[in-house]
């Protein structure tokens, strides 16, 4: 059995790769019920699996980093070991330009139709209901 196990361990160990960051290197943050930022998060089933971009302020030890964190995570701690971290890959593709859409003190938004595409008469139990397809 321990041979076995050690056999596993050796060639698992030659495709592992240690994670290594410096200071200044943006990472995300894995939200789990260990780390904290689940529960700072108010996590729910459909949020994300990581946070961020943040960046490393200073590595503390062989394997933990010092990361820089927003107000609204200020009641972690900021020290997480590299194993809840990931190498954030800078890309202009994340970055999303907002639109200026104008919102009422209510928090509607007013739309208006383009074009009326299609049109289509369904019977439904004896009445006719009128189907529009707008733009």
């Amino acid at each position: 059995m321990k041979t076995s196990q050690s056999r596993h361990k050796s060639s698992h160990d030659k495709r592992r790769d240690d994670l290594e960051f410096e200071e200044g290197d943006h990472v995300f943050l894995r939200v789990t019920p260990v780390t904290g930022v689940g529960r700072a998060l108010k996590s729910k089933k459909l949020t994300p699996r990581f946070v961020g971009p943040y960046q490393i302020s200073e590595r503390v030890g062989a394997i933990a980093y010092r990361v820089a964190l927003p107000l609204n995570l200020s009641n972690l701690h900021d020290v997480f070991h590299v194993s809840q971290l990931r190498k954030y890959i800078s890309d202009p593709s994340h970055v999303i330009l907002m639109d200026n859409i104008q919102v009422r003190d209510n928090l509607m938004i007013e739309t208006l139709p383009v074009k009326i595409e299609d049109r289509e008469m369904k019977q439904l139990r004896g009445k006719d209901i009128s189907l529009m397809k707008v733009v």
